[in-house]
């Protein structure tokens, strides 16, 4: 293939400048990747998933390195409780730019 060929083809991966990269659609959209993913393994009639798999890193750290992570990292003798939640913005505010960043292409 010829150079001039080559790098024609790479750069029409290339996005222009402002442009967003979309990486999960279809089945893996946050949207509904939960009831999509679930008829694509109905549909390739996939095993049900293992109950191991789903259990919190908690558990997880309790079963295999026999480790409370609930336990105070400095005393070693209390538990450490959640005595509030903060609660996070709904939105991020958008980004300001006081102009558009290069276009540098892939990373």
């Amino acid at each position: 293939m010829a150079g001039t060929e080559f790098v024609r083809r790479f750069l029409l991966h290339v996005l222009p400048t402002g442009i967003k990269r979309i990486r999960h659609y279809g089945v893996l959209a946050s949207s509904c990747k939960g009831k999509k993913l679930n008829a694509a393994r109905l549909e390739l009639q996939m095993p049900d998933l293992n109950p191991q798999a789903l259990e919190s890193a908690q558990a997880f750290m309790a079963r295999v390195n026999r480790m409370d992570v609930g336990l105070c990292p400095c005393c070693k003798v209390g538990h450490l409780q959640v005595t509030a939640m903060l609660q996070g913005q709904a939105r991020l505010p958008p980004p300001v730019f006081s102009e558009l960043p290069p276009n540098r292409g892939p990373p």
